[in-house]
């Protein structure tokens, strides 16, 4: 007897769930919120959740109770509820490339395995020893002197964690020692750091989990030309780098000492990479405890996730609602706006975690996605962006979701703090209730204007409402209510990725642009045009040649 072939799970938006949120839709299609509020005065008190110090405000979505139910049951069918279970218990949920996603047991290695709990605290202590060495002044340059410089060469995951954390715990850093972070492979960004440094007393953190990415290795390189241009040797100048790699021998060729090379696991994505020895950076600005405090605060969204059910589960309401509104209200953006100057860097950091792992147009199994994934993120910190972007947020055509981030307890001084509440909150209550026309005609009357001038003026100034947003207000503002907040995010995406059937683990994209770029490098090299490239290409490249000059070096 043969074993009939294995056929592939029919996509999600065939489901009795998904057809009946679509027929849902078009019931609430004319209901607004602001008669949604009518109809429930206690929706504030109704749609809220709290777990590992953050309040979860979801009642200025456009849903119901009966929104709610689907959305459940759409989990459900989706089968999330194992799917949870798959990533904590270690299950390769990144199929593509036959591994689990480790980032969870990186907060908590002691619900690992024993190997794998071995090697994580293993590499954590030898971590945190060097930073807190580091930190002390008792870990020491070629010439005896202690490190006044810490400048990370890295990007993507291995940047924009550390580099946004580091800068939200300023008051953490130790006096004394100075941490900066080069990524791009302009030189220019690189010469303005060491502009302020000394040979003496710079180390550089290689942070490459590959140990082979272009812009890293690039400026590692010209961090190497900088001290052997001060006079030192290759053996004096190994006393000036660490690394921080899944690719041990890689590091050691390069010339790292083994005692300065951290090691990560292979099934730790870049994106969720911070919790691991790519977080060093962190460790060393903000102390060896300030890390563990941000760990133990993502570890207990992570239990939130894991155990509470999906009507009081922060990231599954997050998610499910992101689903709703990307599928069946056709908001293909989401502005992330936090009303915390710490935390000015945060909207670049889950561009990437969101859309490196939601932008992918066929599930796991290779069947093309039948639906919208992933949504674009983008976003600025308050009360800056009510200056810019909040225009096009209110009156502009498309409505965006927003996703308004604070801090319960004061972060700043008390009266600004209560300025940023104060514009934080309103700006999600003009979202949702606008201004009408007939709003605005009484207030273009009482100007004095005629009515001519009065009416065609109240047309520029009604504002259409009935725009979604949710708020999320850490308690207070904390490594470990960061930490939260970060697992929150990326346990959201998950929740997403699996309702799409997607993969959030690889990103085979990001490669292609890597691959292309060899071949038009070795072409702006070339005098003579023999290659393949395309005639765009070839134009660009030849009108580039034209103009090119020495380029300056880095002093």
């Amino acid at each position: 007897m043969t074993t009939p072939p294995m056929t592939d799970p029919a996509l999600i938006d065939k489901s009795p769930a998904w057809q009946a949120l679509l027929k849902h839709q078009q019931v609430l299609e004319n209901t607004t919120l602001e008669q949604l509020f009518a109809q429930n005065p206690q929706r504030g008190q109704r749609f809220k959740a709290s777990a590992a110090g953050l309040y979860f405000d979801y009642s200025k979505n456009l849903f119901s109770d009966e929104t709610l139910g689907l959305l459940n049951e759409l989990a459900n069918q989706a089968q999330l509820s194992a799917a949870i279970e798959e990533l904590f218990s270690g299950a390769d949920v990144n199929n593509t490339e036959h591994r689990p996603a480790l980032h969870t047991a990186l907060r908590n290695p002691a619900a690992s395995s024993g190997k794998l709990a071995s090697a994580l605290t293993q590499m954590r202590d030898a971590m945190n020893a060097f930073a807190d060495r580091l930190r002390q002044g008792s870990e020491f340059g070629a010439s005896g002197k202690v490190f006044r410089d810490v400048i990370n060469l890295g990007i993507g995951g291995s940047d924009l964690g550390p580099r946004m954390i580091v800068a939200a715990f300023p008051e953490l850093q130790a006096e004394g020692l100075r941490s900066h972070f080069a990524a791009n492979v302009d030189s220019d960004v690189l010469k303005g750091i060491l502009n302020q440094c000394q040979p003496e007393t710079t180390l550089f953190l290689i942070s490459s989990k590959s140990f082979s990415t272009l812009e890293t290795l690039s400026n590692a390189g010209l961090a190497r030309e900088w001290l052997e241009a001060a006079g030192f040797d290759n053996a004096q100048i190994a006393c000036h780098f660490a690394a921080m790699t899944s690719q041990i021998e890689k590091a050691q060729h390069w010339g790292i000492k083994s005692e300065r090379i951290f090691p990560m696991d292979e099934s730790v994505g870049g994106r969720f990479s911070l919790w691991s020895s790519i977080g060093l950076p962190i460790a060393i600005a903000l102390g060896s405890e300030a890390f563990r405090q941000l760990l133990d605060g993502a570890s207990a969204m992570d239990r939130h996730f894991r155990s509470a059910p999906f009507s009081d589960n922060l990231p599954v309401l997050h998610g499910l609602l992101s689903i709703w509104s990307i599928n069946f209200n056709d908001h293909h953006s989401r502005a992330v706006l936090p009303y915390i100057h710490r935390l000015g860097e945060l909207p670049n950091y889950l561009q990437q975690l969101t859309m490196e792992s939601l932008g992918k147009r066929v599930t796991k199994t290779g069947q093309a996605c039948t639906y919208a994934t992933g949504p674009v993120i983008w976003g600025s910190e308050g009360t800056n962006g009510q200056h810019s972007c909040h225009q096009l947020l209110l009156q502009g055509i498309g409505a965006v979701p927003v996703d308004f981030i604070a801090t319960a307890k004061a972060h700043c001084q008390t009266l600004q703090h209560q300025y940023l509440l104060a514009n934080c909150l309103a700006q999600s209550r003009a979202l949702m209730l606008g201004k009408s026309y007939a709003q605005a005609l009484e207030e273009t009357r009482a100007s004095g204007l005629d009515e001519d001038e009065a009416a065609q003026l109240a047309i520029h100034k009604a504002i259409p409402g009935n725009r979604v947003s949710n708020t999320l207000l850490l308690e207070e503002f904390t490594p470990q209510t960061l930490g939260a907040l970060l697992a929150f995010y990326e346990h959201s995406v998950y929740v997403q990725s699996v309702i799409w059937q997607i993969n959030a683990f690889d990103q085979w994209a990001v490669e292609l642009g890597k691959t292309m770029s060899s071949a038009v490098l070795e072409a702006l090299r070339q005098t003579q045009q023999d290659s393949d490239l395309d005639s765009s290409s070839k134009a660009l490249i030849k009108h580039i040649q034209a103009h090119r000059t020495a380029p300056p070096k880095i002093d």
